[in-house]
């Protein structure tokens, strides 16, 4: 049976669903083509799941400081099982919550694997078992090899089919307790001993969490800073923060091969880390009961059959697309990690809202000029726009200043002083072109910031902008004030001559 909708969206992720949901209010008639439970990596394999567990790792370090608080507990001890019951408690509430939503639109979803036909059309093949084995994700998971189950055809298409992580190819990486980001849900318990390989977001935040958990761990990134895309001072205040609280980092460094260690029962490997600017590469060896990869992800477009469609890949296999989502075929769209471009759940969810719109007749754009980032680790980061470096590579003449949480209210009340707010901002004209943050509740405070990038807010008007006391916010004012040369809380620069 063939059933014909007006939009057709593959991929129930984050932009999946969200365009699915828009493209109905907007008035087509919808179908959503997805493996598993809606919501994408994000909702099952990566933002809320970790968070969930990050806030358990989050309450465990609380209750471990309390007695500072005045608050006396006695035989702190974490349950690993019951952190993953509440993760997965959170996680089928909000997957729940999508269904419901689709339903509520208008929505039909098919569940299983689509692959094209023809430029309008796919078919809809049951999905195979997952990679990883039972209880795995299904995102990556090939179609079993029986007939479509059935076809659906469209005007218009949107592929939201996102990524998966990188496995290098290295020696050791097929053995038993090499994962990626996806395995490490599948962990029945908090490793010992965790090299954690990349010390971008996924891997800093595992680093985090395990090592808040009891773990010893290793983070190993390539880079001269933790955090490559983040403004190097940050990356190197976090290396620090990290430093303090146990984890050994290795920047500048690379795993060369992971090999087993011993012949007992329980899985033994050692990380060799090598110096990844030596040229002779002496190897030294790190043991480890896990050793996580978080170096990257690749595009979810394998079994797709993009061809039938006429569909152009990269040479990386990503689709790429103009800034109102297209493809090279006029008619299908994509959009999220499967474009190659800014790899967010909230940039594929905005990507979806202007998807959604063109293809029901708006004329929208794309604009990448200030997408947030955050990464939850122990203390958080953020950052919207511009580095300093970048800053300068763009030719513009720059203000910086920082202010500390060290020197806030709040922070000392909170218990919470580590980290600081810096903003970049054209000298002559003002305008804020960058903020990176380090501290408590960096992932809220960066929305101001976002605000301020997105709409050309100078460093007047954030200073100028009343902000409640004793607040977090209050770093933000004070670090524009500061780059008007007009700092209140902190100490003037010192005067020359």
């Amino acid at each position: 049976m063939n059933q014909q909708f007006d939009v057709l969206v593959i991929g129930g992720g984050p932009g999946g669903y969200v365009a699915a949901i828009r493209a109905a209010q907007l008035g087509r008639t919808v179908a959503l083509v997805d493996k598993e439970r809606p919501g994408g990596v994000c909702l099952n394999w990566g933002c809320i799941p970790t968070k969930a567990m990050l806030r358990s790792a989050e309450v465990l370090e609380t209750v471990r400081s309390a007695e500072e608080f005045g608050v006396l507990t006695d035989g702190v001890q974490l349950d690993y099982s019951v952190v993953l019951k509440r993760k997965d408690g959170v996680v089928t509430r909000l997957t729940e919550g999508i269904v419901h939503l689709l339903k509520a639109n208008g929505v039909t979803v098919v569940k299983g694997h689509a692959r094209f036909t023809d430029p309008h059309t796919v078919a809809v093949h049951e999905t195979g078992p997952s990679p990883l084995g039972e209880g795995g994700p299904l995102y990556a998971a090939p179609p079993t090899p029986q007939p479509a189950q059935e076809t659906l055809s469209a005007d218009d298409i949107i592929i939201a089919t996102g990524s998966q992580p990188v496995m290098p190819d290295l020696p050791g990486s097929d053995l038993p307790g090499v994962i990626t980001s996806d395995g490490a849900f599948l962990l029945p318990e908090v490793p010992a001993r965790a090299v954690v390989v990349g010390g971008s977001a996924v891997g800093a935040e595992w680093a985090s969490l395990f090592r808040t958990f009891g773990a010893e761990v290793t983070l190993v990134e390539m880079m001269p800073t933790l955090l490559p895309a983040e403004d190097a001072e940050i990356g190197r205040a976090l290396t620090r923060s990290f430093t303090k609280r146990g984890i050994k980092v290795l920047t500048r460094h690379t795993v060369t091969a992971i090999e087993k260690e011993g012949d007992g029962n329980g899985v033994q490997l050692r990380a060799l880390v090598a110096d990844a600017d030596a040229d002779g590469r002496q190897a030294e060896s790190f043991p480890a009961d896990i050793v996580l990869f978080g170096v990257g992800r690749r595009p979810n477009t394998a079994g797709l059959d993009l061809e039938k469609a006429g569909v152009h890949t990269d040479d990386r296999g990503y689709v790429p697309v103009t800034d109102q989502l297209r493809t090279n075929v006029p008619h299908i769209s994509a959009i999220g990690d499967v474009t190659g471009r800014i790899q967010l759940a909230h940039v594929a969810s905005h990507q979806a809202l202007v998807a959604a719109s063109v293809v029901s007749g708006h004329d929208e754009r794309i604009d990448y000029r200030a997408v947030p980032a955050a990464t939850f680790t122990r203390p958080e980061v953020a950052s919207v726009g511009l580095t300093e470096a970048q800053a300068r590579e763009a030719g513009h003449e720059i203000t910086t200043a920082r202010f500390p949480f060290a020197a806030l209210g709040r922070a000392h009340a909170y218990g919470a002083t580590d980290g600081m707010v810096k903003v970049v901002a054209d000298r002559s004209s003002g305008a804020v072109l960058g903020a990176h943050i380090i501290g408590p509740g960096a992932s809220d405070l960066i929305a101001e910031a976002a605000l301020a990038v997105t709409h050309g807010v100078t460093l007047t008007g954030l200073a100028d902008t009343i902000h409640a006391h004793p607040t977090l916010g209050e770093a933000t004012m004070e670090a524009a004030m500061g780059a008007l040369g007009l700092p209140l809380h902190t100490a003037p620069a010192r005067r020359r001559g």
